[in-house]
């Protein structure tokens, strides 16, 4: 029987009301009768993957010594598990409280986490994706610290009143046990001694249990006798206790940066006292007080000398020195400083055994930014070389790329190259945290991820079957001169920080060429070498970029720059052109304005290039007269024809960086052709209608990287002025209107309030730099805006606030019409075209879509002597909302990708390059004149089209959305088919077929975008999608049903049947004379025949979605018998318990029934029948 699909039938709902949106051009035959269409909406399923990066905000760790396994809990709830390499999970509490600490249930597959909101929690590692199994709620008393001794089923939990409960693990139930404060202190004592900070019993004796109170009081309670054996008193107040394994002596962590020894059976004094970093005075004196000691451990070896870890405890006269790991072995003492301040530290040790020697082997140091791992075995203490993708976060990322189903050879060479940057003198001994196994999925195709970082340094990452490695890293501030000091730092800087932080790339896998954009309007290119080489002069093209359009109130240009269309190979003026091998030296004297400066210095020295990747080309825009380089907004490179273009407000300039020359350089308005209907006039715009009727067509969200530290551009500049807080596109209505149109000016009532959040948004990114800042503030506002603000259907003046030093220069600015989006393609320029040919589709952020027709010489020597012709064709549709992508599908809805040329080493010898230098094949001519023969399919921020070419007739159109907008949008291949993948700013995560763009997915995934969401989520193909999530961690996800149906078998597991050491032999006299550990059987002290029943008003027992249905999932994977048989015996124990119950029941009913019996003989004994 066919199993019944809910969404589907949702779906079709969907798809038939959307019939309005998604509808053909009227005359025109559907194209679906043509194309058949295979994806259907049961392809497309979404859900999280795995995430990447190293822990954001983390607050507790924990180790499993037998499973290998390392927990990390965060200040936001969640849970990350490490294992061997590759082999990680991330766990989320509902309620995002922040973990403060962490217990292993060892080698039992469950960990304990306790929160910040008095909670605590039992998850079940046994299965590939973890749940909680139980959680209780404390109601009364806020948790101050948990400790679960090895092999035991009951929790000690501290308070912040003092007192200890004691909590059943397997059914998460509280005993009647209680350890109160006023019990375990001396009677005498008339202060309170403050939250519980330490529990841990003696590792000889189960029954007496060490309790640390945060005033500096020490209590040894006797669990079975119920008292208080020995109390230490001290002075100062404790951060943490130590045992020495034979149970004899424990050493305390002090605030005044001491440490005591204790006996423990002496309970008056310390044994001994010692400052590890205090100035021992000559007279005798007591030493000087130095910081917390915040953490102890205290580890045993057989063969040498104790080891005694430590954190913090400096002196306070080491101002501004950075955080210390302490480790005093015999009598050496080894200070470790650490990049980022300690949260916490483990020490790893052979044996889970207390009561043995620990034989420590490794400290686990878990920083605010980093985890380190020392070796303690080898001389100097060095760290192990980290397998985890805990770098991303290194620079912040500015930006980000996914390339999954690459060419097979390219990961190898971008490893083979990358491993020379690997740093030398790790520990030579394998990585310990060793626990798990590898996913056993069937889908490996090669992916890539690129970050893009704010120092300028742009990471290539593997992210092959749901793991990540870093592979390659270049460094494109190498390229420039770096500035000394701040008196040598140029004033041409259009940002205060991070000059070199990337704004968006273009790579070709094929090819392995790349491009980079920064936010210092330059462009870099290279090409990939496996030889090293040195490059005497850096090729530098400077590119003069200016724009001055007749819109508006202003008809005439009068300007220095008439817009005239230059001839095929020419550049628009004789200077734009040239090559200096040196930077130019243009007007930057205090008498007159910046003129033909570039923002950065190129390096003049030779520069040294490794193995990988290699600068072929910089270029650079220069000031105009007085006026900094507008920011670069969209970016394309192709291998095939050689060619580089990028875009800006200002407009479009192609580059050849075969021949190192600039051939196209011109402005937005000037693409349009003198007959175009679309393009921009001087007009007075139509009454805004109200602002329930039709939404805001204005561009929202043009191209993220377009944001980048405008309002740092504000700052610098010397005029400021105070812009409306909507859209460009009112300031520009308002500066239009006519002044008989009889309306008002837009109110700007509220341009304190949202001035005020501004503010506040860029306080609180402290952790970003300031352009990330104001990227934040600047979508706040365009968010806001979008959902608020309602304008006229025919509004087209769409753009960004962008000042300028003058505040006339700065409304102008607000309906400039930017390049967005560039695609590199073989089609039909004209209408007139019969025959395909090389040209380029240009994309603007008030939704025009033109063509550029490319006419390339021929290849060979040829291509680098004749000029490349560059024509505009005028404008081939036009869309509400800026363009975000394009591409160009066959008759056949096949995707036609832009034409790439094979990689060859530009370093190796002339025969090599011929072999490896093929070009891809042109597709043969198409003679077919009276019929389309390819679709263009566009898409921007709140529609798509489909135009057929070369007739340029509208064959689709669908409405993405109405009351938000698309932050980014790709033509993705999946399942043998195309779609679009959209994720807009609601949080929504759509795809649409092509090319009838049906709704295919609509799925409100992210209810709240930030910024970082926003710039960095990006498509790819195979139903795969990230998006930084936290300023350290990378999300991955799927979008693909074939991927969520196999998604358990590609993750890894985490529990792995392993059997528990043996526990360490007493020894013949030890055991003949009473010595060794002293069991203890818990069950009779804490049971509920012994303790009773705990108050049910102190906590609330939760059960949780991982409970026993949840564990039988589990058993019946690969965890095989050993997990099944620990069910069964569960289950087993369960049911005797069940039926122990029952039995109890019947015999009490049955003593009452016989109860019942006897009073009524005893009633009716001596009566008669009549008496009755």
């Amino acid at each position: 029987m066919k199993k019944f699909n809910i969404r589907k039938v949702l779906d079709g709902l969907t798809a038939a009301s959307s019939s309005s949106s998604a509808t053909a051009q009227p005359g025109t035959p559907r194209e679906n009768d043509v194309v058949q269409e295979t994806l259907q909406s049961e392809h497309f399923q979404l859900c999280k993957t795995v995430r990447h990066g190293f822990p954001y905000q983390p607050s507790s760790m924990a180790f499993d010594p037998v499973q290998k396994i390392l927990a990390i809990g965060t200040q936001t709830g969640a849970l990350r598990l490490f294992g061997r390499a590759g082999v990680e999970c991330y766990c989320q509490h509902e309620s995002n409280a922040a973990v403060i600490q962490l217990q292993f249930l060892i080698n039992e597959g469950a960990l304990v986490s306790a929160l910040a909101d008095d909670s605590i929690h039992l998850w079940n590692l046994r299965q590939k994706i973890p749940a909680i199994l139980h959680s209780l709620k404390f109601n009364r008393e806020r948790i101050t610290y948990c400790h679960l001794p090895f092999q035991s089923k009951w929790l000690y939990i501290g308070t912040e009143r003092g007192n200890i409960h004691i909590v059943n693990v397997e059914s998460f139930t509280l005993s009647g046990y209680v350890i109160m404060w006023n019990k375990a202190i001396e009677l005498s004592t008339k202060t309170h001694p403050g939250p519980v900070v330490h529990i841990s019993d003696n590792p000889m004796d189960e029954g007496k249990l060490l309790i640390g109170f945060e005033s500096g009081i020490v209590v040894l309670w006797d669990l079975k006798c119920k008292k208080a054996d020995y109390r230490y008193n001290y002075d100062e107040a404790i951060h943490s206790v130590a045992w020495h394994h034979e149970g004899k002596q424990f050493v305390c962590s002090h605030s005044d940066g001491t440490l005591t020894t204790w006996n423990v059976r002496t309970p008056a004094k310390p044994a001994q006292i010692i400052t590890p970093h205090g100035k021992q005075p000559k007279d005798g004196k007591k030493p000087e007080p130095c910081k917390p000691i915040l953490k102890v451990e205290y580890k045993t070896t057989r063969a040498g000398d104790p080891f005694m870890v430590l954190s913090g405890g400096l002196s306070y006269d080491t101002v501004g020195r950075r955080a210390c790991l302490t480790v005093m072995h015999g009598k050496s003492t080894a200070v470790l400083e650490m990049d980022y301040p300690i949260v916490d530290f483990l020490t790893l040790c052979e044996t889970p055994y207390p009561n043995d020697f620990q034989e420590p082997y490794a400290v686990v140091v878990l920083l605010e930014k980093d985890l380190v791992v020392i070796d303690l075995g080898q001389i100097g203490y060095p760290i192990f070389e980290n397998p985890y993708p805990l770098t991303i976060h290194e620079s912040p990322v500015t930006c980000c790329e996914y390339f999954a189903d690459c060419p097979a050879e390219l990961i190898p060479a971008l490893y083979s190259v990358g491993c020379r940057q690997k740093r030398q003198g790790y520990s030579k001994k394998e990585w310990p945290i060793s626990g798990g196994n590898w996913g056993q999925g069937t889908q490996s195709y090669p992916e890539i991820i690129i970050t893009g970082h704010a120092d300028g340094s742009i990471k290539f990452w593997d992210a092959s079957a749901l793991m990540l490695q870093v592979l390659y890293k270049l460094k494109t501030a190498k390229v420039f001169e770096r500035a000394r000091g701040k008196e040598e730092k140029p004033n041409t800087d259009i940002v205060d920080e991070d000059p070199f932080a990337i704004q968006t790339l273009s790579w070709c896998p094929e090819s392995r060429m790349l491009c980079v954009a920064g936010v210092s309007a330059h462009v870099i290119v290279y090409r990939f070498s496996k030889q090293e080489i040195t490059t005497e002069v850096v090729q530098l093209l400077e590119v003069r970029m200016q724009c001055e359009f007749s819109e508006v109130d202003s008809p005439d240009p009068g300007g220095e720059q008439t817009p005239t269309l230059p001839t095929p190979g020419a550049s628009s003026s004789p200077q734009e052109s040239e090559l200096p091998t040196q930077p130019s030296t243009g007007s930057n004297s205090s008498d007159g304005p910046r003129d033909n400066i570039p923002c950065l210095q190129v390096r003049s020295s030779p520069l040294k290039q490794s193995p990988g990747n290699q600068v072929e080309l910089v270029i650079q825009l220069v000031w105009v007269s007085g006026e900094p380089p507008q920011q670069i907004t969209s970016l394309a490179i192709n291998s095939s024809y050689g060619l580089v273009v990028f875009g800006n407000s200002n407009g479009l300039a192609v580059v050849d960086y075969l021949q190192k020359t600039l051939l196209f350089n011109m402005g937005t308005s000037e693409l349009y052709s003198p007959s175009d209907p679309y393009q921009r006039q001087p007009r007075s715009p139509r009454k805004a209608k109200p602002s329930g009727d039709i939404p805001t067509v204005t561009s929202c969200m043009s191209r993220l990287s377009f944001l980048y530290s405008e309002s740092m551009k504000k700052l610098r500049s010397s005029h400021f002025t105070t812009c409306d807080s909507n859209d460009g596109s009112n300031a520009s209505e308002d500066r239009c209107r006519s002044p008989t149109s009889g309306s008002t000016s837009p109110c700007n009532s509220d341009d304190d309030k949202k001035q005020n959040f501004i503010e506040k948004v860029k306080l609180k990114s402290r952790r970003f730099s300031k352009t990330v800042a104001n990227d934040f503030a600047k979508m706040s506002r365009k968010i806001s805006s979008s959902s608020e603000q309602k304008t006229d259907l025919d509004a087209r003046d769409n753009s960004f606030t962008r000042s300028r030093s003058s505040s006339v220069a700065s409304i102008d600015r607000e309906s400039r019409e930017a390049i967005s989006s560039f695609h590199f393609c073989e089609s039909f320029p004209r209408k007139t075209d019969s025959l395909v040919s090389p040209c380029l589709l240009v994309g603007t952020t008030h939704g025009s879509v033109m063509m550029v027709a490319l006419s390339l010489p021929p290849s060979g020597d040829q291509r680098l002597q004749q000029p490349v012709g560059i024509a505009s064709c005028g404008t081939l549709v036009k869309l509400k909302g800026g363009i975000l992508t394009m591409a160009l599908l066959d008759a056949t809805g096949t995707l036609l990708p832009p034409f790439f040329e094979q990689w060859y080493d530009p370093n190796a010898s002339d025969e090599e390059k011929e072999k490896s230098r093929k070009r891809r094949p042109a597709s043969p001519p198409s003679s077919q004149e009276s019929q389309d023969t390819h679709f263009a399919i566009l898409c921007s921020e709140k529609q798509a089209k489909v135009v057929a070419l070369p007739s340029q007739t509208r064959i689709y159109k669908h409405s993405i959305t109405e009351t938000s907008f698309v932050l980014r949008a790709d033509v993705v291949q999946m399942a043998g088919a195309n779609c679009i993948a959209c994720f807009c700013a609601n949080g929504h995560i759509m795809t649409l077929s092509l090319p009838s763009l049906r709704p295919l997915l609509d799925v409100n995934y992210l209810p709240l975008t930030d910024m970082r969401i926003a710039r960095t989520f990006c498509f790819s193909n195979l139903g795969q999608a990230l998006y930084l999530t936290s300023p350290t961690e990378i999300q991955r996800i799927t979008y693909s049903q074939e991927t969520c149906d196999n998604l358990q078998e590609m993750l890894s597991e985490l529990f792995t049947p392993v059997e528990t050491p043996e526990a360490p032999n007493r020894g013949f006299f030890k055991g003949l004379f009473g010595g060794g550990a002293q069991s203890l059987d818990r069950e009779d002290l804490f049971g509920e025949t012994a303790a009773g029943k705990a108050s049910r008003s102190l906590a609330q027992h939760i059960p949780g979605p991982g409970n026993m249905e949840g564990m039988k999932g589990a058993a019946s994977g690969v965890v095989g018998e050993l997990a099944r048989a620990r069910i069964a015996l569960d289950e087993r124990g369960q049911k005797l318990g069940e039926l122990e119950e029952r039995t109890a029941a019947m015999m009490a009913s049955a003593e009452s029934f016989s109860k019942h019996a006897h009073d009524m003989m005893l009633k009716y004994k001596d009566k008669k029948w009549y008496q009755l």
